[in-house]
Formats: structure tokens, C-alpha cells, sequence
């Protein structure tokens, strides 16, 4: 287990930090811009449910941090891992708003959602505060089953420290059957809006083709590279997300976490926050001109010193 953690906390920090500088990069960009892009607003979102995410899930995996917070032990476990579900369903929840906001700033103005584009910011704050309301009250439960790890037989045992109590099948059936409708709904508006997008690339790359055969040299627009970063954004999300469904299916199907299995969850379950930054962050031109700047000028005070 210690290993886990070594490359859990790891994969934390850079997944921190990355989302730290994503996040501050477009609070100051908003500064300076009177009408922020709708993709800058929902990737500055997608960085903050991250980094708190990343943040509640290393607390969890920390003695010292769990022994740090100055509640009750049963108010620990119901505070943080009712913070790391809602996360993890806002997670799905905002990437697909994401790819939703990029089918509609892509589409043409003779597309049904075109007629969005230009109140597009006030309709993602309404979406915001939907997926927020839905998602704390979804996850609800959470806080009532959430108890201080113990040797009675009724628990799923989450981690060393909190466990969840069996509850009645009834309303088990209910949560299970919310939760799975909720995800099913996101997946599928992910998948319709990827098969929008490969086709608008597909149709790009045929203009792009006809303009290199009539000598012009055709440039990436902003909109394709987005698509681009969209469409990768969702394939590592499907997959990860295929892989930590089936590990907490058959933990809780067995009703037993073992340790091992609780560590390569905890490692599957963090890849998409860890790595979603650092895609923006190499597809962004403005971030990646300011790196450059900023490596220039550490060259040139070298040179002079």
C-alpha cells in the first residue's frame, strides 16, 4: 500500500499543480477580456471540481491530514467523501457540458443550436447552477450512509478509516437507478456531440484538402484545434470511467474493498483530473506563448548574469 500511495500523491501534486495554473491562468485572462470565451469559462469550472477533488481524495488517503482536521471522526468521513462523489459527478457532468458548449461554437448558423451562441455565457451559468443543485442532492445519501470504519459485518469498508452501512434494498435500487440514469444521460450527450464533431472534421479536413490542392497553404482554425482537445478530453474520460465502473461494480457487488483494489481505483479514478490540464494546457496557444516568454526571458537574465 505504501508504494500506491507514493504514486498516488505523485500523480496528485502534478494533477494540483496543473490545475492550479490552468485555473489561474484564466482568472487573470478574465481580467484582461471584457466577454471570456464560453469553452475558457466551462475548462476554468472543469480545473476548480478537479482540484478540489484531487485535494479530498488525498485527504482521505492521509493519516496525517484525516488526524489534522479538528471534527469528529464520523464528520470527517461524511465531509470528504461526500465531497469526492459530488466531484466525481460533476466531473462527468462539465466535460459534458463542454463538449455541448464546442458543438455549439462550431455549429453553422444554419443549425439548430447556433440560435444559443450568442447568449451562450448566461445559458453555461444557468447549466452551472443545474449541475451543481443535481448533483448535491443526488449525492445526498452519502451523508446519511457514511460511517467510522468498525468490524460489523454490514459494511462496505471504503478505506482504513470510513465505510458505508447497508441500506434498504429498496432504496438502494432507487440511488442505483438515479445514479445509473444520470450517467447514462451525460455518456450519451458525450457520444452524440463526439459524432457531431467528427464529422465537422471530417468536413474540414475536405475543405483543408481542396485548399492544398489549389496551392494555399490552409491553417488550423481555433475551432478545430478545440475539437481536437474536446474529443481527446472525452475518450480519456470514457475510458478511464469504463475502467473505475467495472472495479466499483464488482467491490460492491462482493460488498468487499480490498486494499490493493482501493489503490489502483484511487489511481484510475484521479487519471482524467491529472491529465485533463495538462491537455489543455498544450493546446492552448496563449498558454503555450506564455511559457515561452517566460523560458526566453529566464534564458536572457542567464546570459547577462
Amino acid at each position: 500500500m505504501l508504494s500506491f500511495k507514493i504514486v498516488y500523491f505523485f500523480q496528485a501534486g502534478i494533477g494540483i499543480l496543473a490545475n492550479v495554473f490552468l485555473l489561474g491562468f484564466h482568472i487573470i485572462t478574465f481580467h484582461q477580456v471584457h466577454r471570456p470565451r464560453p469553452i475558457d469559462i466551462t475548462t476554468c469550472k472543469l480545473a476548480f471540481v478537479h482540484l478540489v477533488m484531487l485535494f479530498a481524495t488525498m485527504n482521505i488517503l492521509s493519516t496525517d491530514m484525516m488526524n489534522s482536521l479538528n471534527f469528529p471522526n464520523e464528520l470527517k468521513c461524511k465531509l470528504v467523501l461526500y465531497i469526492i462523489r459530488v466531484t466525481r459527478e460533476l466531473s462527468i457532468s462539465t466535460t459534458c457540458l463542454l463538449s455541448i458548449v464546442q458543438v455549439i461554437t462550431i455549429s453553422p448558423s444554419s443549425f439548430y443550436l447556433s440560435r444559443f451562441k450568442h447568449k451562450l455565457t448566461n445559458y453555461i451559468i444557468i447549466a452551472f447552477l443545474c449541475l451543481w443543485s443535481l448533483n448535491l442532492s443526488s449525492n445526498s445519501y452519502m451523508i446519511i450512509y457514511t460511517v467510522v470504519h468498525s468490524n460489523r459485518s454490514n459494511l462496505l469498508n471504503v478505506n482504513k478509516y470510513c465505510s458505508l452501512s447497508s441500506m434498504n434494498s429498496i432504496i438502494m435500487v432507487l440511488f442505483l437507478t438515479l445514479s445509473l440514469f444520470q450517467k447514462a444521460f451525460f455518456i450519451g450527450m458525450m457520444l452524440l456531440c463526439s459524432m457531431y464533431m467528427v464529422v465537422f472534421l471530417c468536413s474540414h479536413q475536405r475543405k483543408s484538402e481542396y485548399l492544398h490542392s489549389m496551392s494555399i497553404s490552409p491553417r488550423i482554425s481555433p475551432a478545430k484545434r478545440a475539437t481536437h482537445t474536446v474529443l481527446l478530453l472525452m475518450s480519456i474520460f470514457v475510458i478511464m470511467y469504463c475502467v473505475d465502473i467495472t472495479i466499483s461494480s464488482v467491490s460492491t457487488a462482493l460488498w468487499k474493498y480490498d486494499p490493493v483494489i482501493l489503490g489502483i481505483q484511487s489511481l484510475v479514478e484521479n487519471v482524467y483530473a491529472t491529465v485533463s490540464p495538462l491537455v489543455f494546457i498544450s493546446s492552448d496557444k496563449r498558454i503555450i506563448g506564455l511559457l515561452q516568454n517566460v523560458i526566453d526571458m529566464l534564458k536572457s537574465q542567464q546570459i547577462d548574469a
